[in-house]
């Protein structure tokens, strides 16, 4: 589609693109991909100056334990005062990333909100399609609001969040965690959402071949997933939320959805606001013009991402502005 038929990016956010390869993600390039997320995302460069302390836990999963990491901050909240939570799941496409990818705007959250951040070591396809990742993160988070008052956390003030494919499973947690009576989830949190495996939206074949996440790259990343049934009937709205009707939505927590106005999950992630609300769930949706994917984490110093990373933490200000539970 020519370049006229779609919304430019951001002047100064397009300058990051040229560190970019250009093309698409392939199922050759898989292994690559996960080395270089690998060295990028540590433990180490996580917390690297930040006042927190991290403990990993491994807990029972469908499949074998599942790691969790919890970053407790280093602060003088009282001991018998129970703390929010921000339950992470990181990005990837599914088929690459770890739970320390992108880790450091959730930290943030918990260090000005005095809450426990906890991220999750999922299963990635293709060697472990759907629904490998969303059990995984399923059990971490069912295993964190069993075990809430123990860790320190208010379970009344649980979140779920994560970008892109991050961003899917949190939506997905948010429907277990309803149709399971628990963990009560208190917001959700879904950022440039990687939500619908059809790829039939406007946005989605308006960047085909440019920006941080291409068409090819999706293709590449949702047969991984699901294999054959990509785009075909019959798949389930937990690996692929967009699917859902507004009946399916309905009694979910309260959501943020954010994505940029110049890449290819814009519409799925308006389109899934939309249905929110026709479910008449309590929702805010943010398009920023000229984002592509990921956008405010790649140059979080340019105007537009400050102006997104901001929104997103005044909104979990909000979440976590309640009555603090005694442990």
């Amino acid at each position: 589609m020519p370049d006229a038929l779609k919304p430019p990016y951001d002047e100064e956010l397009a300058v990051a693109l040229a560190a970019f390869p250009p093309g698409d993600v392939t199922p050759e390039a898989i292994p690559a991909m996960r080395k270089m997320q690998e060295e990028n995302g540590t433990l180490e460069l996580a917390i690297a100056g930040e006042p927190f302390t991290h403990q990993e836990r491994t807990v029972p999963g469908p499949a074998g334990p599942v790691t969790l990491s919890f970053f407790y901050p280093q602060d003088l909240r009282p001991p018998n005062k129970a703390r929010p939570a921000i339950y992470q799941v990181h990005s990837g496409g599914v088929i690459c990333g770890t739970r320390f990818t992108f880790i450091k705007e959730p930290l943030r959250w918990a260090k000005a909100n005095g809450a426990i951040c906890i991220t999750v070591e999922y299963r990635l396809a293709p060697e472990h399609p759907y629904p490998a990742a969303i059990d995984d993160c399923w059990a971490g988070l069912k295993w964190v609001g069993e075990h809430a008052r123990e860790l320190g956390i208010d379970p009344e003030r649980i979140i779920v969040t994560g970008q892109s494919a991050g961003g899917g499973l949190a939506a997905a947690l948010a429907i277990k965690a309803r149709d399971n009576n628990g963990p009560k989830i208190r917001g959700q949190l879904i950022d440039c959402g990687m939500l619908d495996d059809r790829m039939t939206s406007s946005s989605v074949n308006q960047y085909t071949a440019d920006g941080t996440w291409t068409r090819g790259s999706n293709v590449t990343a949702w047969n991984a997933i699901l294999g054959d049934k990509a785009g075909k009937d019959g798949v389930s709205i937990l690996a692929a939320v967009n699917r859902a009707t507004p009946k399916d939505l309905e009694n979910l927590p309260p959501a943020l959805v954010n994505v940029g106005s110049a890449e290819g999950f814009r519409d799925e992630n308006v389109d899934y606001a939309k249905k929110l609300w026709a479910a008449g769930v309590v929702a805010e949706l943010h398009v920023w013009p000229g984002g592509y994917h990921c956008f405010d984490q790649i140059m979080p110093e340019v105007p537009v991402s400050k102006a997104s990373l901001e929104a997103k933490a005044a909104w979990v200000k909000k979440m976590f502005a309640e009555p603090t539970a005694k442990l």
